[in-house]
């Protein structure tokens, strides 16, 4: 058997054992049905931490999935987050531009159903006050945005995410401790809006750290994204790895366990 067929086979496999540990939860902004997935822990604890899983623009993908099981694996409540609802997931890349830039437009939309999510993990049993977002492109644009809006969170980590926002916008303290793990060679970001981010940071008094991945362009954390930088997105297996192990410091150091 070749290789690339036991890939294939493991790969269903996995996903397979994920998707069955995984709990639909059906929640509801306003008349609007929305489908998250939730995970507990796979180890008790007293502090019961949890973790917020914002995903991509083109909603819950495998992605999000395997990274939710390995978390709950080291011992926290997980819970994805469905930001678009039922009946408006979107069907292609050209849909999820369109669908995320209207909350990337309308914040407090985009806060407003991030905050229904963290409820819903609460309800799952995670400590209301022990709580991390994380988010991954879109998503981690999501987890800025619920930092800037003062969500109940502890801190929050952004992968491959946007980092910029309306320059109208006033900059308030943020107290929720920042993670920003980026593609040095991302393509989708600018210097200048890198630059600002930085210094809405400092402006806020903000606790951040920004790590860059060398060779890493966006959406550096998927396997589904190929392998060919010069597409933009791509996945690289060392950012993934080393993202993967920042973030756990961080969640050592801001969650109670």
């Amino acid at each position: 058997m070749k290789n690339s067929t036991l890939i294939i086979i493991a790969t269903i496999l996995f996903t397979g054992t994920v998707n069955a540990q995984l709990k639909t939860v059906k929640y509801t902004d306003g008349t609007q049905v929305l489908n998250g997935l939730s995970i507990k822990a796979a180890k008790k604890s007293s502090q019961n931490p949890g973790i917020l899983l914002l995903p991509a623009w083109l909603g819950i993908d495998n992605a999000s999935k395997e990274i939710a099981a390995n978390l709950s694996k080291l011992g926290y409540h997980v819970f994805i987050a469905d930001i678009y609802g039922e009946g408006n997931y979107p069907k292609n890349t050209g849909e999820a531009g369109k669908l995320a830039g209207f909350y990337k437009t309308n914040i407090n939309d985009y806060q407003r159903r991030i905050n229904l999510a963290l409820q819903e993990l609460i309800k799952s049993g995670a400590n209301a006050d022990n709580i991390v977002a994380i988010g991954y492109c879109f998503g981690g644009t999501g987890v800025l945005e619920a930092a800037r809006g003062h969500l109940n969170v502890k801190g929050v980590a952004s992968f491959h995410g946007g980092l910029g926002k309306d320059a109208s916008r006033v900059v308030e303290p943020i107290t929720a401790k920042v993670l920003v793990c980026h593609g040095a060679d991302d393509p989708y970001e600018s210097k200048e809006e890198i630059t600002a981010f930085q210094q809405e940071m400092r402006d806020a008094k903000a606790d951040w750290q920004m790590i860059y991945y060398a060779n890493a362009v966006h959406s550096f954390t998927n396997p589904e994204a190929g392998n060919d930088n010069s597409k933009g997105a791509a996945y690289n297996p060392v950012a993934a790895k080393r993202s993967f192990e920042h973030l756990q410091l961080f969640l050592n150091e801001v969650l109670k366990k």
